[in-house]
């Protein structure tokens, strides 16, 4: 077969000749590693009659047509905002950009569950995104989407059993001082719904943040943030309390922004698959913008 020199059909075309699940027949159809095999199918290359399909115990009847992505991804998801991490049918990951919402707040505001919405239905797909945790419009990084709501009701009744490891970056202002610690005391919001701390409890939430810096020059400083509770705002006011608040902050910032942004990403997510059991970790690297001033 020759391949198209335009590259306007990237997929390689199969038909099934004997009942398999998906995952069995690719592994002994396709050339190549189990590792590649399974990435593409996770990362939404493998059409099963013309449907994206990424679950590998899918029943594959004869007749059924194959078709196999060759960039090891499905094209069909395009969005400047958002980046799907990994996908099956309880759960997505994203990998959220600066500027988008976690989910709907007023009229026309563009977030990420209508953006995952409306790829579900494109790809033929009979669900919906439901939010489990949130992160600010101007900040990046790691978010899980359940598809389902009894998925969701799984993270949210065992939000703390379920995620071990949640972490973040920041760029801050000033050098930090000691190289690690831990911030905890009570969270609570005033009437204009800025979130402010206390060292007693006031009717709050109590909140822990353990800090490590990566790097510091005289004027900034990267710190890695590991969230012992996921408490609205928590990182930034935390970072604010230390005297060193988050860089491009207009809430809880002193007017440092180097670069235009709220220097804020989530840059590791790990939790118990709530249908499987199975350890899910992710990972993204730390934006660049972040990494040039150090």
């Amino acid at each position: 077969m020759k391949r198209n020199p335009y590259n306007v059909d990237r997929y390689d075309h199969y038909v099934v000749e004997e009942e398999a699940p998906l995952l069995e027949w690719l592994l002994a159809h396709l050339k190549g590693s189990k590792t590649k095999i399974k990435a593409t199918l996770q990362g939404r290359g493998i059409k099963v009659n013309g449907k994206i399909t990424t679950q590998f115990d899918y029943l594959l009847k004869p007749g059924a047509k194959i078709s196999v992505s060759q960039t090891k991804k499905n094209d069909q998801f395009k969005s400047r905002y958002v980046k799907i991490v990994y996908e099956d049918r309880w759960l997505v990951v994203i990998e959220k950009n600066i500027g988008i919402l976690s989910m709907a707040a007023g009229h026309k505001s563009l977030n990420v569950k209508s953006v995952l919405d409306d790829y579900f239905k494109k790809s033929g797909q009979r669900c919906t995104a439901h939010v489990v945790h949130r992160l600010d419009r101007d900040t990046s990084g790691l978010m899980v989407y359940a598809k389902d709501m009894e998925t969701e009701q799984i993270f949210e009744h065992n939000w703390h059993e379920i995620v071990y490891d949640r972490r973040y970056v920041a760029v801050v202002s000033g050098e930090v001082e000691p190289d690690e610690g831990t911030i905890a005391n009570w969270l609570r919001d005033n009437k204009a719904y800025v979130t402010y701390s206390s060292p007693v409890d006031n009717g709050g939430k109590y909140a822990v943040t353990h800090f490590h810096v990566l790097n510091r020059t005289t004027e900034h400083s990267l710190v890695e943030y590991q969230l012992e509770t996921g408490r609205k705002n928590q990182i930034r006011v935390h970072s604010a309390d230390m005297g060193h608040p988050v860089c491009g902050d207009p809430k809880y910032g002193n007017g440092d922004d180097p670069i235009h942004r709220l220097c804020l990403h989530a840059c590791v997510l790990c939790f118990y698959h709530p249908v499987t059991g199975e350890r899910m970790e992710f990972e993204t690297p730390i934006p660049t913008q972040f990494r040039q001033l150090f």
